[in-house]
């Protein structure tokens, strides 16, 4: 009786756990998980270093290496304080309809800057094709003058 009892409180928290915003955040954010895990082994080799039979004060005073492993884990949890006090980072989303018809516009304005033949087609939809024509007179050339500049009279 007692291990079904237990195994009901264990799923009750596991169903708490679940709607829990920190853990949620906890599970999701890789970064968060890191600074956790490292202010963890930072704290645990500080631990280590106090319970090795110095009396606790003289070993925060004297010892270096314990000071340094205390700010290592002081600071690896100030920032697992800031990351779970600020809202989660929403990822943008790097495009959309708005981009792709933006980019869409400027290859067909460059494309018909740059091709004369695509530039013409278009014309000929919006207006119609134009007609290409040799054109030919209808008149005759002028007769040259006689020019009386190199004759002399005789």
């Amino acid at each position: 009786m007692a291990a079904k009892d237990s195994i009901g409180k264990a799923s009750a928290a596991a169903r708490a756990a679940q709607h829990n915003q920190y853990v949620k955040r906890i599970l999701e954010d890789e970064e968060l998980r890191g600074n956790l895990l490292a202010a963890y082994a930072a704290a645990r080799s500080a631990y280590g270093r106090m319970s090795n039979g110095k009396p606790a004060t003289k070993a925060l005073f004297e010892d270096r290496k314990l000071q340094h492993e205390l700010a290592e884990a002081v600071g690896a949890l100030r920032d697992v304080s800031t990351a779970l006090k600020e809202p989660p980072k929403r990822r943008r989303r790097r495009g959309g309809l708005g981009r792709t018809l933006l980019l869409a516009l400027v290859a067909g304005v460059l494309a018909l800057a740059l091709s004369e033949g695509l530039r013409s087609k278009v014309l000929d939809l919006m207006f119609g094709a134009e007609e290409e024509f040799d054109y030919s007179s209808t008149t005759m050339p002028a007769q040259e003058a006689p020019s009386s500049v190199g004759a002399s009279a005789s």
